[in-house]
């Protein structure tokens, strides 16, 4: 018999998990169990270790190991458990609401509801600077392409831009009526995108601290916005108006907003002109690009709605793996990362044949994913940092 540690496969367990083993080969077994989630009504599953070098082993012995390997063959179904490789628990003192890593994988940048907003060393959590300047909670921050600037949007309605380097704040922009709730950078950061709870969306221009516009004006909370480059095959629309000159990479690009009213709205960036209204089962809270025409986005009840541009109709599929809020997307390589309000947070790649599942949150939300390289970053409802490195899959 072999007993796995919680922390080894979930950390939702709240006992060692016990399974008899029977060697098959070198670095893989059969397990026999009723123990594990999603197989429980199935007699037999098939684990595999990256740090398991035989299980012709001593009975009851200890697996220590950063990821294991669950599948079923009948099911044609397959999860890896990824354990963090570091933990940061000195950044922060309460929740951490969101984050990011620059562009070089240098820093990171995170804000919390202990009222603080801090650039750290990404490799150990180390208190690099201290971003003050926003009257109340910083709901987002995120890197600008170049790692050296940061743009934060906050509960007090302002935008701001912040040096990394010496932690002043170079602009404020004031427009917004309600708490900005999300932002997403054009290009290389000329211009700017704010969501904010008075239900605007706005364009910034970045080296005149101006709007250059009103976006979309929906009536109900913008909880998420994204940027993406359009395919071809899409009609955006043509602008009413000239644009202005200030406005600088923004053609042929959508805008993706989440709506609280439970519809997802898509928009030419430079047009202004709608291209899908989608209606969602709940409130949507979060939306990411994965391509030019597909896309993604998270509701309040637990639903990712995939959706292609060409024809938004009817999603290509739904996900739905708990009721927890969908609070956060991230397209990656081949797939993309989801966190969730119950504290899952997981890897899907090809089409759902592949999911890896990032443990350690236990129950507590997961509010943000960033990544650079093989490192992922998520941020957590229990005021810790965790980094996991794929590499250990």
């Amino acid at each position: 018999m072999l007993e796995l540690k919680p922390s080894s496969v979930d950390s939702k367990f709240s006992t060692t998990m016990q399974a008899y083993v029977f060697p098959r080969c070198f670095g893989t077994a059969w397990v026999l169990t009723s123990f594990f989630p999603s197989y429980s009504d199935l007699d037999t599953v098939f684990i595999t270790s990256n740090m398991i070098a035989n299980f012709c082993c001593e009975p009851a012995e200890w697996v220590q190991t950063k990821s294991i390997h669950i599948s079923c063959p009948k099911e044609n179904a397959s999860s890896k458990f990824l354990a963090p490789y570091t933990t940061f628990s000195r950044i922060h003192t309460k929740s951490i609401t969101c984050l990011d890593i620059s562009s070089r994988g240098g820093l990171g940048v995170s804000s919390s509801t202990d009222g603080t907003m801090k650039i750290w060393q990404a490799s150990n959590g180390e208190l690099r600077r201290v971003l003050e300047g926003h009257v109340f909670d910083v709901n987002c921050c995120r890197f600008f392409p170049s790692g050296l600037v940061v743009l934060s949007g906050g509960m007090d309605a302002q935008l701001k831009i912040w040096s990394a380097e010496d932690a002043s704040c170079v602009v404020t922009f004031k427009g917004h009526k309600g708490g900005i709730l999300d932002t997403a950078i054009v290009d290389r950061g000329r211009n700017v995108v704010s969501a904010s709870r008075d239900g605007t969306a706005r364009l910034w221009d970045c080296g005149r601290s101006a709007c250059l516009g009103v976006l979309a004006d929906c009536g109900s909370s913008i909880n998420g916005v994204a940027v993406g480059a359009a395919d071809n095959s899409i009609n955006l629309g043509s602008p009413e108006q000239m644009p202005s000159e200030r406005e600088v990479g923004t053609e042929a690009k959508m805008l993706l907003l989440a709506r609280e009213d439970k519809k997802l709205q898509c928009l030419g960036l430079q047009s202004r002109q709608l291209v899908f209204l989608f209606i969602g089962s709940d409130a949507f809270n979060c939306c990411t690009f994965l391509s030019g025409f597909l896309l993604l986005a998270g509701t309040q009840d637990g639903n990712i709605y995939q959706l292609d541009v060409r024809s938004p109709r009817a999603p290509v599929q739904v996900i739905h793996r708990s009721g927890a809020p969908v609070l956060s997307l991230l397209s990656v390589r081949d797939g993309f990362i989801a966190s969730q309000g119950d504290g899952s947070c997981f890897i899907v790649q090809q089409d759902l044949d592949y999911v890896t599942e990032l443990t350690g949150a236990d129950c507590d939300p997961v509010y943000k994913v960033a990544t650079w390289e093989k490192q992922i970053y998520t941020c957590c409802r229990d005021g810790l940092v965790r980094r996991y490195q794929l590499s250990d899959l």
